[in-house]
């Protein structure tokens, strides 16, 4: 596999280090990578406009005038597949990072074995965003990439996969479940949650990307807080 990398901190010393153990992980995994670094989240942002092609984003969160956690909440406007790594020596930010659907949050200084597995699950979800479900619709093919799917229910016999375009089919709930991998969650009889567009979890709602909300079943809270935790 290829992966382009974004390192975005202002401590060119930090940079470097996180260049190099990027390096060995690429070594070790026979995987290629291009890798551009970045002293400021607006110099990355000024290069991500014309060019919006990444895989990975390794992010400090205190920079200059806009810090990481802003410049997350902007790129998530247009772009839900970009991995994004906060590295920071500020233990302050998780509930940002969550909120922008960050893979994870490493502290410095970085110890490699951990920094190596947070690569792999990123490559592992670049991987799982290439899938893509197929329907055949009253003579139209119709093709849903998996990573776009925010919820799916169930009315009677058919279900409604709720994506950039909502699609209803004829098929149990149970089938679509057997279609999908582990960021989606069964919530009760009538519902499936992708687990990576859960912004918020009370005890009687789920809130997720684009103002939905689900009503939580009795006694679904932990387990929905569990493989969201498991997830990540």
């Amino acid at each position: 596999m290829s992966y382009r990398i974004a390192i975005c901190d202002d401590s060119a010393a930090d940079r470097t280090y996180i260049r190099s153990l990027i390096d060995l992980w690429a070594k070790e995994e026979a995987s290629s990578v291009r890798v551009e670094e970045f002293p400021s989240a607006e110099s990355f942002l000024f290069y991500y406009e014309t060019d919006k092609q990444w895989d990975i984003l390794l992010l400090d969160i205190e920079m200059g005038d806009m810090d990481g956690v802003s410049l997350a909440k902007r790129l998530r406007q247009d772009n839900e597949t970009l991995q994004i790594v906060f590295v920071t020596g500020y233990s302050d930010y998780i509930a940002e990072g969550y909120e922008v659907a960050a893979l994870h949050y490493l502290m410095k200084p970085l110890k490699k074995e951990k920094f190596f597995a947070v690569l792999n699950r990123a490559a592992e979800k670049l991987k799982k965003n290439e899938k893509v479900l197929t329907f055949d619709l009253s003579g139209e093919t119709v093709r849903v990439p998996v990573w776009q799917i925010i919820y799916a229910e169930v009315q009677l016999n058919y279900v409604t996969i709720h994506a950039k375009e909502d699609v209803r089919v004829k098929m149990t709930l149970s089938d679509l479940q057997r279609e999908l991998d582990d960021r989606f969650y069964r919530v009760g009889r009538s519902a499936i949650v992708n687990l990576t567009q859960v912004r918020r979890v009370t005890r009687t709602d789920i809130y997720l990307a684009g103002e939905v909300v689900l009503p939580l079943p009795r006694g679904a809270y932990e387990g929905l807080n569990r493989a969201i935790i498991q997830m990540r």
